[in-house]
Parts: C-alpha cells; structure tokens; sequence
C-alpha cells in the first residue's frame, strides 16, 4: 500500500482483512505501526484526491505524510459546516442524507445502494451525520473477530450451543449507530436475521428481563449502566442468561464493573471504546483497558492546544484518524474525550496501545419509586429519547434533587418545551418512578468550567 494507492475499496475481501488482523498481533508493535503509516499516508493522499475541503485544507503539506501531527485538527462542528465539501464520495450530499434520516423506516438501508447511514448527538450536542462505507464495516468485523479470539473453551461452546444469538440491549427508532448496524446485518441476511435482535431500554424492567429470558442470548452487549441493571436482575434470579460474553459500551467501564457483570452472568465481560465516527476504535481487555485498534486507527491523547500528552497523564482530549472510511474521511478529529495512555505493557500481552477513558462516565439518575423501592434509569434514555424530538436542536438535563430535573432547551420556546416536558414524564411514569419535579431553565445549555458538554447530568456527578 502506498500514498497514492487509491484501488476501489470493494478489492480488500473481508477474508484477506481477518488475515491481515490477525497477522498484525503476532507481528506485534513494529507491524502495526508500519500498517499505521502506510495506511494513514493511503487516507491523506485519498482525501485530498477526492476530498475538496480536504484539498484546501492540507495545501502545503508534503506529499506523503506518515505523521498525524502534521494534519491539521478537525471536529464535528467544522465537518457538519462543510458536508458537501467534506465527502469523497461526490454523490453524498447534505441534502441527500438528512432526507434519508428523516425516515426511520430506511434504518440500516443502504444510502445511494451502497453506504450504512449514522446519526449521533454526541457530547457536544451537534447532531452528527456519518456515511460509513463496506470497507469500513469489513475492517470493524475483521477486528471485531481479532478481539473475541480469548474466549475460553466453556464461553466458546456457550455461544456455539445458543447459535450465537446476540441480544442487543439499547434504545431503537432513529439511526443510531448500534441499531442501524444491526438493521444491515438483518436486511443483508434475512434468513439469519434471528442471530441479532434490538432489546429496547424504553421500557419497564420487568418487561425487558422477560422478553431477553424468553430470547436466551448466546452474546450480550449495551450501555453498561443498563447492562449493571440486569446483572442485578440476574443476581436476584428473576434474569436467567448463560451468555458466552458480555460486551458493555458507551460508558466508562471499571475494572470492578466488568467483575460484577462477570460475576453475575457467569461469562467474559469486556467493554468497548468507540464512536460513530470510529466505530472499531478499541476492544476492552480483562484488565480494564482499551486497547486502540492502532493498525486501522490513530488516537493522540493531547491537551488544549492539541500537542501530546505524556504517557500516564489524562489528556484534554484525544484525536482520532479513521483509517479504512474512504466516503468521509475522518482525519485528526477531536472526540472530545479525556484519556489516558498506559505507559508500560498491558498484563494481557496485547501489542496494541491501551488507554482508560475519563470522559464517559455516565452515572445512573436514581428516583423515588413509587412503591418505596429506588428507580434506576441510564442517562442512555434521556439521550436516545430527546434525540429524537422534532424541534429540539440542543439540551441539557440537570438532576437537582432526588426528584427534579432542570430542563435546558435550544429553541427555548414554549412548544418545544410541552414536546420535551410530556416526553420526559411519559419515560418516568413507564418506569415507575415517583413524582419528579421537571422544571424549564431560563438559561440556555450550559458547559462545564474546562469547556466539556453534558447533555444529562446525574445529582452525582454534580460539583
């Protein structure tokens, strides 16, 4: 592969990318680095061939460029501004793709008959709209494969004994990334549509334990705060699931966390670091840690002014390259995440780079019940549910007391705050929490002293 290598994406078979995963761990830290530079010096040289924001925005630069800290920093903000601009795919237009959103019946549906459509709010509050090519999809499997390659023999035979079914326990509706991927799995594959089913968080408990019983998975993954709600459910008994894995997202997870969903289900439980931007950016290991895919992405810890931050120290925020999506390239774009790279070996063995993440704690909002017992709800279900509001173009929620919320909406108008106000107490009453106060803030949504957004606050969390 080289700089100017601009081969149709379709020639790289997802059996030639498994092998060449696989061969990158035995090859260790010499062979993913060299598969680093070549194919970030594959994505610059693509990006600004096909790319006309990219075209502009890298003059000067030399013309093979091995180095992320030549590249200029981009972000959500400044790729949404120049959508057009921005893909390399010149039929992808900004018009284009928000019709295709606009109806949830085209989940998973392949836009222009070839690209898997994302939509994200993020923790900046700007919607986020991200065309993902079958490249990057083959390379996301082919890792995906690398990572599931330490299960024992018991989990091995526990997920071959349940043909592999994998219960996905998230919010559905809208194109969030999880959901829509699993709509293209079941669209591409409709008579092994029963091996990936959406469980829905926007529901009772009660009825999400029986409806997963009933389903009995071979692998199950969500949110992690939603996933530490069933192990207790699991702990009590009313939950009873033999998975092979556990895999929880979206949250920072703890080593401790991980033991506790271990414990419950009796299986591996690993967590996962990603992103719609960068949907197969990490896997987690059983020591805690994420270790970055780093022969098909980059991540740069850095501070505020984006130089990098030594091994051991949280960063600012962390940059990350794409390296396999061709349709929109995403170079050097700030996540906005807080990490922190380990400075020695991880005890796994893994060759990759490991990092801890200390921007994605997502704490649980816990309410009055209303008969007398605590109501847990994932801060996951504020997100997903406001999300999807007509109206709404940015948020915040901010737990005040045991049972308040303080509501801050942009548009602060009258309709969209009855829109926001009967949402938010259907989702209550559905869980059975006790009488919470919601109140309409005057001020708009707030970011917090070191620039950081939160969309949903926990009382927690609060300072």
């Amino acid at each position: 592969m080289t700089a100017t290598d601009d081969r149709p994406i379709t020639r790289e078979s997802p059996r030639e990318l498994a092998r060449d995963a696989r061969a990158a761990a035995r090859e260790g830290a010499d062979g993913i680095a060299g598969r680093q530079r070549d194919r970030l010096a594959a994505m610059v040289a693509h990006a600004r061939a096909r790319s006309p924001f990219y075209r502009e925005l890298y003059q000067g630069l030399p013309e093979r460029v091995e180095d992320p800290a030549l590249l200029p920093v981009t972000d959500k903000k400044l790729l949404m501004s120049r959508f057009d601009d921005w893909a390399a795919d010149r039929e992808v237009t900004l018009e284009r793709v928000q019709d295709f959103v606009a109806d949830p019946a085209r989940v998973g549906e392949r836009f222009l008959g070839r690209h898997l459509v994302v939509t994200t709010s993020g923790t900046s509050g700007l919607r986020g709209l991200f065309v993902i090519d079958e490249r990057t999809l083959a390379v996301t499997n082919a890792v995906g494969g690398r990572a599931r390659g330490g299960l024992t023999a018991r989990d091995a035979l526990r997920l071959l004994a349940r043909g592999a079914r994998t219960a996905i326990v998230t919010a559905p509706g809208g194109h969030f990334s999880t959901v829509a991927s699993v709509e293209r799995f079941r669209r591409d594959h409709p008579r092994l549509a029963w091996m990936m089913r959406v469980f829905s968080i926007n529901q009772p408990l009660p009825d999400l334990v029986a409806q997963l019983n009933r389903y009995d998975p071979a692998g199950l993954t969500g949110f992690l705060s939603q996933l530490t709600l069933l192990a207790g459910e699991q702990e009590a008994g009313r939950l009873r699931l033999r998975p092979g894995m556990v895999i929880a997202g979206g949250e920072t997870a703890t080593p401790e966390a991980l033991r506790r969903l271990a414990t419950a289900f009796g299986a591996q439980a690993r967590a996962a670091y990603a992103a719609s931007e960068c949907g197969f950016l990490s896997f987690g290991c059983a020591h805690g840690w994420y270790h970055v895919n780093s022969d098909w992405a980059v991540a740069e810890p850095v501070d505020a002014e984006h130089r990098p931050v030594p091994p051991g120290q949280p960063s600012h925020t962390v940059l990350v390259s794409n390296l396999a999506n061709r349709v929109q390239p995403i170079l050097r774009y700030d996540l906005g995440d807080s990490v922190l790279l380990r400075p020695d070996p991880c005890p796994c063995g893994s060759p990759f780079p490991a990092v801890r993440v200390q921007g994605r704690a997502a704490d649980l909002l816990a309410f009055p019940g209303e008969g007398g017992e605590p109501v847990r709800l994932s801060p996951m279900m504020f997100g997903t549910l406001l999300d999807r509001l007509p109206g709404v173009e940015q948020y915040q929620i901010v737990q005040t007391g045991p049972a308040a919320l303080l509501v801050r909406l942009r548009p602060a108008d009258e309709r969209v705050w009855q829109v926001v106000r009967d949402a938010l107490a259907t989702l209550l009453a559905e869980h059975h929490a006790g009488d919470v106060a919601l109140v309409r803030a005057e001020e708009a949504p707030q970011r917090e002293p070191g620039g950081k957004f939160r969309r949903v606050v926990p009382l927690a969390a609060r300072p």
